[in-house]
């Protein structure tokens, strides 16, 4: 089968199409017949070797959430709930066996069933991106109706599913920061009320006039470094800043006391310790993105459908910002495959 290999950590160049055996599920786990894979942050951090909860292995086959048809099922896989054919998403294991590839084989606890009329491009997105953003929003953000959001990489995969499903919880103000103007343009049309430029001097004062003053209820925070200081200079009383990537691989400074008079919130976000630990939780943040995709009332702007001996391409895209929207490899798409 056609993969993409990383065996040595640096550039997106390192990321070479190889013809790999197909491998087979152990006890446990099924084999997957990858139609699209989601090109994540976490690959390229994983790729160039930065700081990671989870380390992997090389040689490493990235990629961690596919979607696609069952293909095979190993020992102990229940037969009368998961077949052959079954239309499926998966979450990969964490050492390096990843979705880069025309066939992976997941765990079953990390596999969920997707319904026929969802598109497979849509669902390969559904947990990285869309449940990052519900949960960030609504578990670790506590939105409230009538609340404040500022969404900065509005037009990445967590953002654009950000600035919607903040309307659709009932946020009163969504502003939407991105780096260029047409990538504004885009968030404006997704639904925010207001777009700025969140790498400009002087953001943070812009999203306080574009609350009345008192700042944004919730932030989502991906940057890391001096912007975690400028989100908290933007955020108001009571708010709650949810920290969920550091996508500059800078360090950030804070000093806890700052906190106490505004009675302010910080709080991590991790989508696989979710996924593992609090699965319940996460399911369900699933089917709901699920129903609201079908009913039209979610929409999910895949950027790029890429062959999937250009993932190094789409890592160079995402790297220098010039992504919108989700980024998915076709593993048979390739013009031998």
């Amino acid at each position: 089968m056609h993969a993409i290999v990383l065996r040595q950590h640096g550039s997106w160049q390192n990321l070479t199409p190889e013809d790999v055996p197909i491998p087979s599920p152990g006890p446990g786990q099924v084999r997957i017949k990858v139609e699209s894979a989601s090109v994540n942050y976490a690959d390229i951090v994983r790729r160039r070797n930065d700081a990671y909860p989870m380390p992997i292995h090389l040689p490493a086959v990235l990629g961690g959430e596919v979607a696609g048809t069952i293909d095979a099922i190993g020992d102990g896989v229940d037969p009368s709930r998961w077949t052959v054919g079954s239309r499926v998403f998966a979450v990969m294991p964490s050492g390096g066996i990843g979705g880069y590839a025309q066939f992976a084989v997941a765990d079953i606890a990390s596999v969920i069933p997707i319904a026929a009329e969802l598109d497979f491009d849509i669902a390969c997105t559904l947990v990285v991106a869309g449940v990052t953003a519900y949960q960030t929003l609504k578990e670790a953000g506590r939105i409230e109706a009538g609340d404040s959001v500022f969404i900065p990489g509005a037009s990445g995969g967590v953002g654009a599913y950000a600035v919607q499903l903040a309307k659709l919880l009932g946020a009163a103000t969504v502003i939407a920061g991105a780096s260029t103007a047409e990538k504004r343009a885009q968030a404006l049309r997704a639904g925010a009320d207001h777009a700025v430029d969140y790498t400009a001097k002087g953001w943070a004062d812009q999203v306080k006039i574009m609350t009345g003053g008192r700042g944004a209820d919730i932030i989502l925070e991906m940057a890391g470094g001096t912007f975690f200081n400028e989100s908290l200079a933007a955020l108001a009383p009571f708010g709650r800043l949810v920290v969920y990537g550091t996508a500059s691989r800078e360090r950030s400074t804070m000093v806890p006391q700052a906190l106490l008079g505004p009675c302010q919130t910080v709080a991590g976000y991790y989508v696989s310790n979710w996924f593992t630990a609090r699965k319940e939780a996460t399911m369900r943040a699933f089917e709901t993105l699920s129903d609201l995709i079908l009913s039209g009332k979610l929409q999910v702007d895949i950027g790029a459908r890429l062959p999937l001996h250009m993932a190094g391409e789409a890592h160079r895209i995402m790297e220098n910002r010039q992504a919108n929207g989700k980024i998915v490899l076709k593993p048979w798409a390739d013009p031998v495959g």
